[in-house]
């Protein structure tokens, strides 16, 4: 099974894509959707419709995994992202896949094992899962975080050992 993983930004959207054979991943490919600095709103959520109707084109995932939008202090930052995730949800749902949406802390959790990890984190534990010889961008290595997430059924490597306990701040109970 093919997973695209997207981290949606107006700016730079990331998008990574990994298979799932059984219990091992493999990288597909990653990268990042660009959008023209200070253009016409319109144009930069048609530049990431487009982008991510060519990458699903090409690499043919069979589900999606999207970052879910948090809100923060600037309520316009949160609309204009909100809106870009628009666009990399309408290209999922164009193509008809099904789509699984993550928090932030959900895909930190999965592939780091703490939802509050840093950026760095996350590229070095995506660089490792994937045996990548180097450190995806940050906004690629978000996306492919995702993908792993949804991979390991949105609970991610930090559940193994907590089947039948709790996990509670870090610590199994």
């Amino acid at each position: 099974m093919r997973i695209l993983g997207i981290d949606p930004g107006l700016r730079v959207t990331g998008f990574g894509v990994v298979g799932r054979e059984g219990q091992k991943l493999a990288y597909v490919t990653s990268g990042c959707i660009r959008t023209r600095d200070g253009g016409d709103l319109a144009e930069r959520i048609g530049t990431i419709l487009e982008g991510l109707a060519e990458v699903i084109a090409a690499t043919r995932p069979e589900q999606v995994a999207i970052e879910q939008v948090f809100v923060n202090v600037n309520a316009k930052s949160t609309l204009l992202l909100g809106q870009a995730r628009g666009a990399a949800l309408s290209a999922a749902v164009l193509a008809r896949l099904p789509v699984a949406e993550y928090t932030a802390m959900q895909v930190k959790q999965a592939v780091v094992g703490t939802g509050h990890a840093r950026k760095e984190q996350v590229q070095e534990m995506v660089r490792r899962l994937l045996h990548l010889s180097g450190h995806p961008s940050t906004d690629a290595a978000d996306a492919l975080a995702c993908a792993i997430c949804h991979a390991h059924g949105g609970l991610g490597l930090g559940a193994l050992p907590t089947r039948g306990r709790r996990l509670r701040r870090g610590r199994l109970s």
